[in-house]
């Protein structure tokens, strides 16, 4: 990819509307497409190094069914895309992405039950969020977030003691020359995205520095280790107090043993899914991870489907 701007990019259908919510203390960039109505909203939370305006080609797609119109949120997460980070920070905590979203909610004046979807690491904050706030979910939907594998109590030191050296020295992400170099990375992650859709992402997923190159809208701070083991079994009595109908939607490309070097498959994920009550588990063919950008207009298809109640296949 050069930097031939005959070269063709996206075009939304459905424009979002950002705006800067206060939570928490921090200026939160929120991504809104539609208006207020009689239907819930539907949030949408992306994952690890992504940005809400990574829901685009969903929402655009969604107006070709019954989704069109409905009011969508996504923002970006604390310390991704154009949210700031807290200052001073060392690390990211979970709780703190539950924090986040209930105070948006508050500050959006949303009262009543939503429709919640993540992605990823998204995925896995609305799991637990349904959890500890079932009456705040009426449906509830998981993109590819397959938690983490098992972790052991023997652990505890060493993982601490990564944690403390991870602070020693300063966390930096690569920069990049220009617009189409970070188009390039975001292919190179996902080879099935399509060249036009990372040429419309790449000026959302950075932003030129004063020295003219283009960093990733994503705090360095993000890359350290977490010092807090992950504990199972707190996970799933979390999941068995969601009340909401999950709708559970994997890739048929992606390969978590691969992610986890061999510690953690989707068959240890299904077990655990069998912890939440209702539960539908759909695969999206021919897509990888980043199910969103590559069968926007499937995943659409079955969201409308999934949020007004009609039955699985």
């Amino acid at each position: 990819m050069t930097g031939d701007t005959t070269q063709p990019i996206y075009r939304p259908t459905c424009p979002a509307d950002p705006r800067y919510v206060p939570v928490r203390g921090l200026d939160y960039h929120v991504y809104c497409w539609g208006q207020p109505g009689d239907e819930p909203p539907l949030v949408l939370l992306h994952g690890w190094m992504d940005v809400g305006a990574s829901f685009q080609f969903v929402v655009d797609a969604a107006q070709a069914t019954a989704l069109a119109g409905r009011w969508i949120i996504a923002p970006d997460w604390r310390g991704f895309g154009l949210t700031q980070a807290p200052r001073p920070i060392d690390s990211y905590w979970f709780p703190d992405y539950l924090g986040d979203l209930d105070g948006l909610l508050r500050a959006l004046g949303i009262d009543g039950p939503i429709d919640l979807l993540g992605h990823s690491m998204g995925g896995n904050v609305v799991m637990t969020y349904a959890g500890v706030r079932p009456a705040r979910v009426r449906r509830l939907v998981n993109l590819e977030g397959f938690g983490l594998p098992r972790t052991e109590p023997h652990l505890a030191a060493r993982r601490m003691a990564q944690w403390l050296d991870a602070l020693v020295e300063p966390q930096e992400l690569k920069s990049y020359a220009s617009r189409d170099e970070v188009a390039d990375r975001l292919r190179k992650n996902n080879p099935r995205l399509a060249p036009d859709k990372a040429r419309w992402l790449a000026p959302h997923w950075s932003q030129m520095g004063e020295d003219g190159r283009h960093r990733i809208l994503g705090d360095p701070a993000h890359k350290r280790p977490n010092p807090v083991l992950y504990r199972v079994e707190e996970h799933l009595e979390t999941w068995k107090c969601i009340t909401a109908p999950l709708l559970w939607v994997e890739a048929a490309g992606s390969q978590p043993e691969a992610w986890w070097g061999g510690r953690y498959s989707k068959a240890e994920f299904h077990q655990r899914l069998n912890s939440v009550r209702d539960v539908r588990r759909e695969v999206l063919p021919d897509c990888g991870h980043m199910l969103h950008h590559d069968q926007p207009e499937a995943l659409a298809r079955l969201l409308a489907g999934f949020l007004a109640g009609q039955p699985g296949r």
